[in-house]
């Protein structure tokens, strides 16, 4: 299969939150059972991604989606989040393209970073994201939770 890897915005109402849903959901399956307290994903719906598609960016890289992304402005950077991508289509650059695609949002914003949330126990992402030009600006915990939960990273836009 060939697949064009421009992204593409996805538009409120498109009818593909059901797709991203279920992209997501097999592309975070590997993280049950690693990560403590579980993914925020679980508390994602069609409805919601559709929202977030009114509210924020949602870009996805196939038809149907075998990657996406989740952009939200927040004061002085864009938050790139739900970055997932089909395990079939790993480790040919999608995620380094959305990662892309964010810092050049952030750019056309006015905004200094792209910066995102990785879960503590994910040192793979950790590792991954650091490729990609991110550095660990802060931990977070999540509510309840005596210890850190979350890395924050950032990538500077040039």
């Amino acid at each position: 299969m060939t697949l064009d890897t421009a992204p593409v915005r996805v538009q409120p109402g498109s009818g593909q939150a059901e797709a991203i849903l279920d992209l997501i959901r097999r592309s975070f399956a590997q993280m049950e059972g690693r990560i403590d307290p579980p993914s925020s994903m679980h508390r994602l719906t069609v409805e919601s991604v559709d929202q977030h598609c009114r509210n924020g960016e949602v870009w996805t890289i196939g038809t149907p989606p075998v990657a996406c992304v989740f952009l939200t402005p927040k004061s002085g950077c864009l938050y790139l989040g739900k970055l997932a991508v089909d395990a079939a289509w790993r480790g040919q650059g999608l995620a380094a393209r959305l990662v892309d695609l964010a810092t050049d949002r952030a750019r056309a914003r006015g905004l200094d970073a792209v910066e995102l949330q990785v879960r503590v126990e994910l040192t793979e992402n950790h590792r991954a994201f650091a490729r990609m030009g991110f550095v660990k600006t802060g931990e977070t915990a999540h509510p309840g939770y005596d210890r850190p939960t979350s890395i924050t990273m950032q990538r500077i836009v040039t």
